[in-house]
């Protein structure tokens, strides 16, 4: 489903689109109670009736909301209008590093720095369960003042804590771990091992992808 510049959801003014992805089209929207613009991510109405969709985009939003982080995008809502299911989320302007990465390496202390505060906001989400399983330089936006915002937590998992503070797979769902066709959840290239054979995971799974951000953002290639 597209929006139409103009159209009224919810209380949000639609301004226009943003991009579309697997889980849905995101558009910028303005609203006019707080006097913002915000992004808003619509899920497309043929996935509305698709209870494992559904359950992801839910995830999404509710791994957004556990976070606050300067480095992660902010969550404002997670609604419905109009037979219309949406997240109202904090619009995050600039350029997204996948497309830096393609002029080339980062400096050194630049590509630290950056790399540095991406750690910060994985390590948030880790310390309340949050595995965000789809790190990549196209996942994370580069704002005007350099702060990285990590974007997308749709492939989001909650991954449960043994007593001594380690993550461990235990109880999560086999959707959580696995498409409908038994291959791993991901992005080729980032994707640790383990995700992409559909195997057990913790947090180490974005570790695996971190380590391949760095490695582009030091290098400039893959």
């Amino acid at each position: 489903m597209s929006l139409a510049s103009g159209q009224i959801l919810a209380r949000y003014e639609i301004r226009g689109p943003i991009g579309a992805g697997g889980m849905g089209e995101v558009y910028r929207a303005h609203d006019p109670g707080l006097g913002r613009d915000v992004a808003i991510k619509v899920l497309p109405a043929e996935f509305v009736e698709d209870e494992e969709r559904m359950a992801r985009f839910e995830r999404e939003a509710r791994a957004l909301a556990a976070l606050n982080h300067p480095s992660v995008a902010q969550i404002y809502g997670f609604e419905e209008s109009a037979g219309i299911w949406f997240i109202a989320m904090e619009l995050v302007t600039g350029e997204d590093l996948g497309d830096r990465l393609d002029r080339g390496a980062l400096p050194l202390e630049e590509a630290l720095k950056l790399c540095a505060r991406i750690a910060d906001g994985l390590e948030a989400a880790h310390e309340i369960g949050v595995v965000h399983r789809d790190l990549k330089p196209g996942n994370v936006v580069l704002t005007a003042n350099d702060r990285p915002k990590v974007l997308d937590f749709g492939l989001a998992a909650r991954v449960e804590r043994a007593p001594s503070g380690t993550p461990t797979p235990t109880g999560l769902s086999a959707y959580d771990q696995l498409t409908s066709t038994g291959l791993g959840m991901g992005s080729p290239g980032y994707m640790s091992p383990e995700q992409a054979r559909g195997k057990p995971f913790d947090r180490r799974t974005d570790l695996f992808a971190f380590g391949c951000v760095l490695f582009e953002c030091l290098t400039g290639t893959r």
